[in-house]
């Protein structure tokens, strides 16, 4: 059990080990690091862990690290939460502050953000996280304070409900960890390479430790116009991680809680879906089938409507050309789709 901060020694001469994995961000990575070094508190290091990039973003690293204090981890990839595993085992600091390759820091983020470290508290603090400004591919602005959007997203963490209903939003660039909580829950699972961010902050939570949330914006995200989310790779992390929800939430009838039904597929079944409808518009028949066996998972456990319908429309889907038909109609069909899910 996390104790009071008044033990912690992030109180006094706070240290902060600033990370950034990278795999292939040669684009990006000069800025991300050129962030970490303007900062108003400055980090006590800067770490950068090469995931086994095949493009120059290592040797940009190195370049920079013969003018500042900037240690270059290598690994084979294994993923960023590999990548911040290692980083985090090769520091002391207090705090660790996560940034990805292609995100940016503005100047007085570590300082807003370890700010509530130094305060006293009943409960220790676990991390602090901010509002982010959005910007494109080309670092141009496209909107400020993101995080507002999202009115049914909860702000800071205060239930395990609202953890688990949608996505956490508590995004790596926008937040400050402490070491010990870190450490405490066993950092990230590297078998998720989607979603693994959503899982140590949702740990972080049940582990007992405090959050505080700025509503202010104190980095840019960066969002690219081509989207990770129908990768296989994702795919396989979503499901992955759903699994392990399932496994870490049974249904309690007691107490009238139903994780799964009423909770957890809700977020998670429509994702699904458009998966499946991205590898049938781009023919891909691996993705179709894994999806397929995705979504009959997910049936057995979601409300009697959608059993029915899943139990009528699966086979359907087994057959392309039906497949693509029913895609097509899809835009017509997600209401329908909605109200089902209930």
């Amino acid at each position: 059990m996390p104790t009071p901060e008044q033990d912690s020694p992030v109180r006094h001469n706070t240290r902060i080990a600033a990370i950034i994995p990278l795999y292939n961000g040669a684009p990006y990575i000069r800025q991300a690091i050129e962030s970490v070094l303007h900062q108003s508190l400055a980090p006590t290091e800067i770490i950068v862990v090469n995931d086994g990039s095949t493009d120059d973003g290592p040797r940009i690293v190195e370049t920079l690290a013969g003018e500042h204090p900037i240690r270059l981890l290598q690994k084979t990839n294994g993923g960023q939460g590999s990548a911040r595993n290692l980083a985090v085992a090769n520091t002391t600091c207090d705090l660790i502050a996560l940034l990805d390759q292609d995100d940016v820091w503005y100047c007085n983020h570590l300082e807003e953000l370890a700010r509530p470290f130094g305060q006293p508290r009943a409960i220790e603090l676990g991390w602090a996280y901010s509002n982010v400004d959005e910007i494109d591919e080309q670092g141009r602005l496209v909107m400020r304070s993101v995080l507002r959007l999202f009115a049914n997203v909860q702000h800071p963490k205060r239930d395990v409900e609202g953890c688990l209903r949608s996505d956490m939003y508590v995004l790596p660039s926008a937040s400050l960890i402490s070491r010990r909580a870190f450490e405490a829950v066993g950092g990230f699972d590297e078998r998720l390479r989607g979603y693994e961010d959503d899982d140590l902050f949702l740990r972080l939570f049940r582990a007992g430790y405090d959050n505080v949330y700025l509503d202010k914006p104190l980095s840019q995200w960066r969002m690219f116009g081509r989207s990770a989310s129908y990768s296989p790779c994702m795919a396989a992390s979503r499901m992955l991680y759903l699994r392990k929800l399932f496994d870490e939430f049974p249904d309690e009838p007691a107490r009238d809680r139903f994780w799964k039904r009423d909770v957890l597929l809700p977020r998670f079944f429509l994702p699904m879906l458009a998966v499946f409808a991205d590898a049938v518009r781009r023919n891909d028949r691996d993705l179709m089938a894994r999806s397929l066996e995705d979504l009959r998972f997910a049936t057995r456990h979601h409300n009697q409507r959608m059993r029915v319908l899943m139990t009528l429309l699966l086979p359907l889907l087994r057959v392309p050309c039906v497949a693509r038909t029913l895609v097509a109609a899809r835009p017509a069909l997600l209401p329908l789709s909605r109200r089902v899910l209930g």
